[in-house]
């Protein structure tokens, strides 16, 4: 049942992203950018921009939504009885009036045996901040607190909203680069003496071969991106949580990370929350490594 939600909701939003966009273009009068005449590139940058950057802010807009859903997060009421719960909120509350942040986040639970914490939504007066039920259990409080003031630091640094423009402008670059570079392999001809040109499928073929390359290419400059936002929100983190409690926080992610198979913690893998990338496969981790982390922070304050 829980598979079938998550496939209902994956397909449903899809079909948002792309009947928002379509309307979007209609709207705006962009015409096909692919003409008789050849490739109309002002349609094409347009095309690319309202796809590129469309698609990752509705992502962006329907995240707290796709979070409760996919992810089973239920928010905390304020007038919870539990006294975990209760101690949660209140620290939360606590860390979000030290950030000034406009309203009061969401806070949300989940249940899974997963040491992880996230924070998500549209703009800082609409976030939420989620823990597993593992982390509560598994963390003292102090590192508690330094998850929680790390994750505070990413909404009051607007971590979300940047990360979204950075992927919306990486998107539309993809998709710019992969059409204009098949268009001028197959389209237009190769040998100047004959007159025969590539085929539709031929360009279709070359814009999906093209855009695959493109796209890991251009995940390598969203996780550097990624990474430099760790940084800052582990350093927001210490000051809004107390430095020792970040830093007892990294370690205490570390170790958790050095008794379990990574690949038994879905979120910590996908995460990579607490990853050893070695090579050139470091270039695609969101997160920096712990140890990086925890050495940099102590550095810095």
């Amino acid at each position: 049942m829980a598979l079938i939600k998550r496939i209902g909701l994956f397909l449903l939003v899809n079909i948002l992203v792309i009947t928002t966009i379509s309307l979007i273009l209609n709207l705006l009068g962009v015409k096909p950018y692919l003409t008789s005449q050849g490739i109309d590139y002002s349609s094409l940058i347009a095309f690319c921009l309202v796809w590129g950057m469309g698609g990752a802010f509705i992502s962006l807009a329907l995240s707290r939504v796709m979070a409760k859903w996919m992810m089973g997060v239920k928010v905390i009421p304020v007038d919870t009885h539990d006294p975990v719960l209760r101690d949660l909120l209140q620290t939360v509350h606590e860390l979000a009036r030290g950030a000034r942040l406009p309203t009061m986040p969401e806070v949300g639970i989940y249940d899974s045996p997963e040491v992880n914490a996230f924070a998500t939504g549209p703009t800082k007066a609409r976030s939420l901040v989620a823990v597993s039920s593992g982390l509560l259990q598994r963390m003292s409080q102090a590192e508690i607190r330094g998850v929680l003031g790390h994750e505070v630091a990413h909404i009051a640094n607007g971590d979300m909203v940047t990360m979204t423009l950075i992927q919306g402008v990486v998107n539309a670059f993809v998709m710019f680069l992969a059409r204009a570079i098949a268009f001028a392999l197959t389209m237009t001809g190769r040998d100047r003496d004959s007159e025969e040109s590539g085929t539709p499928m031929s360009y279709f073929v070359v814009q999906i071969v093209l855009e695959i390359v493109f796209m890991i290419l251009g995940s390598m400059v969203v996780a550097w991106f990624s990474r430099l936002r760790e940084y800052r929100a582990d350093i927001g983190g210490a000051r809004l949580a107390g430095r020792q409690n970040m830093i007892q926080a990294l370690e205490g992610l570390r170790r958790t990370f050095e008794r379990v198979d990574p690949t038994a913690q879905p979120a910590i893998q996908a995460l990579k929350i607490s990853s050893r990338p070695s090579g050139w496969m470091h270039l695609f981790s969101t997160h920096p490594p712990l140890e990086e982390r925890i050495e940099r922070l102590k550095a810095s304050i």
